[in-house]
C-alpha cells in the first residue's frame, strides 16, 4: 500500500515538473533567440538610447526619456516612430524582473508616424530597481516582427 502511494506521488511530481517546469524557468539561456512563444529575448535598454529595428513594413524606433519626479513617482515619455499608422496603438508595461500585472499606456499620435505617451511606472516595494518590459500592441493584438525586448529599469523614489 505504501509503495503504491509512493509510486503515484512520484508520477504526479514528475508530471507537474514536465508541465510547469518550462514556464517557471522562462526563456533563460537561449542566447538571444526567440523563445517558444515567439517573444524576442534580445534586450534593448530604452534608457540607454533609442531602440531601432526594421520589419517588412519598414523602420521602427522607440525612445524613452526620463522627465523627472512627478506626483506618483518618476515620469517617463515614450516615443515610438512607426512605418505605418496603427489604430488603437498601445504600449503595455509588464514587470520583467518580477510580475506586477499589465499596465496599458495609450500612445497618442503626435505627427504623421510618431506616437508618444507620458506615464509613471508602478512602484515596486520589494525591489526599488524594478525592470519593466514595454510591449507594443495594436488594440489587443501584439505588434508582430519586433525582434527586440524593449526594457528599462525604473528609477527608485
Amino acid at each position: 500500500m505504501l509503495r503504491g502511494i509512493t509510486v503515484v506521488g512520484l508520477i504526479l511530481a514528475l508530471t507537474a515538473a514536465v508541465v510547469y517546469g518550462p514556464r517557471m524557468l522562462g526563456d533563460a539561456g537561449d542566447g538571444g533567440k526567440q523563445g517558444e512563444s515567439g517573444q524576442p529575448t534580445a534586450e534593448c535598454d530604452l534608457l540607454a538610447g533609442p531602440c531601432q529595428w526594421t520589419t517588412t513594413a519598414g523602420h521602427w524606433e522607440a525612445a524613452l526619456e526620463t522627465l523627472g519626479e512627478g506626483e506618483q513617482g518618476t515620469e517617463y515619455q515614450l516615443t515610438v516612430t512607426t512605418p505605418e499608422r496603427p489604430a488603437r496603438f498601445l504600449a503595455v508595461l509588464r514587470g520583467e524582473s518580477m510580475y506586477m500585472g499589465e499596465y496599458p499606456v495609450p500612445l497618442g499620435n503626435r505627427t504623421e508616424n510618431e506616437y508618444s505617451a507620458r506615464f509613471t511606472a508602478p512602484f515596486c516595494t520589494v525591489d526599488a530597481t524594478m525592470t519593466w518590459r514595454v510591449d507594443l500592441q495594436q488594440g489587443q493584438e501584439p505588434i508582430g516582427d519586433v525582434p527586440l525586448k524593449l526594457v528599462f529599469q525604473a528609477e527608485p523614489r
